[in-house]
């Protein structure tokens, strides 16, 4: 059964005509716990952190290639922010309404305020096929970068491309 919050996500995505192909799987509540599941999902597999600036107590969400490891200093500088990191698992809820594990760029739908940036690692722009979880970590949906950047710009919260090295 959907529940609201996944259910939220599919009718902006169909109010937006964006085609999407979802996957049910057992929860998972990391890259590598997905990676076990060795699901035949097509396209980029992403990673989702929730971050928070230590001085301006700003709040960032960077999607990034799943692959990755994100250094927090040298993104910091990149984006012209004192240091970085993780932010609670309460301020996750109160910004965007996920848990820890469901962290996902669709939460924004529930950043009314749009107090949350996006921030995108550029290689994503390579991908054809983009995947993400729909706001629970138990179904993932894949959807074009294209109608990714669409779903982003619709929702309008500020959002930047960054380089994130491998």
């Amino acid at each position: 059964m959907v529940g609201k919050n996944e259910q939220d996500v599919y009718d902006i995505l169909n109010l937006l005509e964006i085609n999407y192909v979802r996957y049910e799987h057992p929860p998972v509540y990391t890259v590598n716990e997905a990676k076990e599941l060795k699901l035949a999902i097509l396209g980029g597999k992403c990673k989702n952190l929730f971050l928070k600036s230590k001085k301006e107590g700003k709040y960032y969400l960077v999607i990034v290639e799943e692959n990755k490891r994100l250094d927090l200093k040298l993104l910091a500088r990149q984006i012209g922010t004192s240091g970085l990191s993780f932010a609670s698992a309460e301020r996750l809820y109160q910004y965007l309404k996920l848990t820890p594990g469901s962290v996902t760029p669709f939460g924004i739908i529930n950043d009314a305020d749009r107090e949350v940036t996006v921030l995108i690692d550029k290689d994503l722009m390579k991908e054809e096929v983009v995947n993400f979880h729909p706001n629970v970590n138990t179904a993932t949906i894949g959807i074009s970068f294209f109608d990714f950047e669409k779903f982003i710009k619709w929702h309008e919260n500020e959002f930047y491309y960054v380089e994130i090295k491998s």
